[in-house]
């Protein structure tokens, strides 16, 4: 598998979004003095991710704001995005470290210092006050796009009612730190507030901001912020395909230099029984651990210490 993909993206101009409404820079608010929940959508969680930051670039052009409640648009990890350069587009997904991975309180209320632990300081009090939160990625494989969410009712139910992409993927799946969706108030069973993740695609295929597009419109009509006849007459996919929910069932760091796929596997892959082969990590192989086993987001990049895979079955 190639890990080097075309960039068919141009990356946005974000500089006039720098602002923002409430004194945090490159966030925008919206209220509309009505009744409702506080919408969010994030772009630009990595700072090489660019279909998240098109779509809002677009919501923008397009002069979106609530009929109820609230609206908040944000270019998130937007150091990063600033050294993004096409000729080198895997270089710039964070600065010191992955923003999607801090979201534990000992690190942000502690003392440690870092580009990304600095910005999720100063967007957290945003987040605590959001009732439902879109995050916005991409892969670095042409993966068909796919929903993540931790795996609560509350998060399945709405990317359910999001309706794209056409596959959803519930549970955890890394080893490090916490994602924005599972930060505390989010990944409580006690309330309503939501967050999800949509995964657009490869990083820089021109599809990955359609996908992007299309998501975010679909999230705020389902959310109450715009009316359904303003999403079916912007999005791209007038008829989303069925969905269909893989649970994360379990996941494979690579524990030597030599970790290689057996073939150039993209994700979403079926296999029928276990034992079937996926990858050589030294002198083992890896193989499926059960039957009817979905291969989730193969990571072709990874090094020793690094998760490289995750397996799942269908809900």
């Amino acid at each position: 598998m190639t890990t080097h993909h075309p960039v068919e993206l141009a990356a946005p101009d974000i500089s006039r979004f720098a602002k923002g409404t409430d004194g945090v820079p490159y966030v925008h608010s919206f209220d509309s003095g009505k009744p409702g929940p506080h919408v969010m959508v994030n772009a630009l969680t990595h700072g090489n991710e660019i279909c998240g930051a098109i779509a809002l670039e677009t919501i923008f052009s397009l002069g979106l704001r609530p009929k109820q409640g609230k609206l908040t648009l944000a270019f998130v990890n937007v150091d990063a995005f600033q050294r993004f350069d096409p000729a080198k587009p895997n270089a710039s997904r964070f600065v010191d470290e992955d923003f999607n991975r801090v979201w534990v309180e000992n690190r942000l209320d502690g003392p440690e210092q870092s580009a990304e632990l600095r910005r999720a300081r100063e967007l957290r009090p945003v987040f605590d006050q959001v009732d439902f939160l879109l995050d916005i990625h991409s892969m670095g494989t042409p993966s068909t796009a796919l929903m993540i969410v931790h795996g609560l009712e509350k998060e399945r139910k709405l990317a359910k009612e999001v309706g794209v992409p056409p596959w959803i993927v519930a549970g955890q799946g890394h080893i490090q730190g916490k994602r924005l969706i599972e930060y505390t108030p989010f990944n409580d069973r006690s309330n309503a507030k939501t967050a999800i993740l949509v995964e657009c695609g490869q990083h820089w295929e021109a599809n990955a901001a359609k996908v992007a597009l299309d998501t975010t419109l679909r999230f705020l009509g389902v959310t109450g912020a715009i009316d359904h006849e303003t999403v079916t007459k912007h999005v791209h996919e007038k008829t989303p395909k069925p969905q269909k929910m893989v649970d994360v069932s379990g996941g494979y760091t690579a524990k030597t230099p030599e970790f290689k796929f057996v073939k150039d596997f993209t994700g979403l892959e079926h296999f029928p029984k276990a034992g079937s082969p996926i990858a050589t990590d030294g002198g083992e192989t890896v193989v499926t651990p059960h039957d009817d086993c979905y291969l989730i987001m193969p990571n072709h990049r990874a090094k020793k210490g690094d998760r490289a895979l995750r397996f799942g079955r269908p809900s």
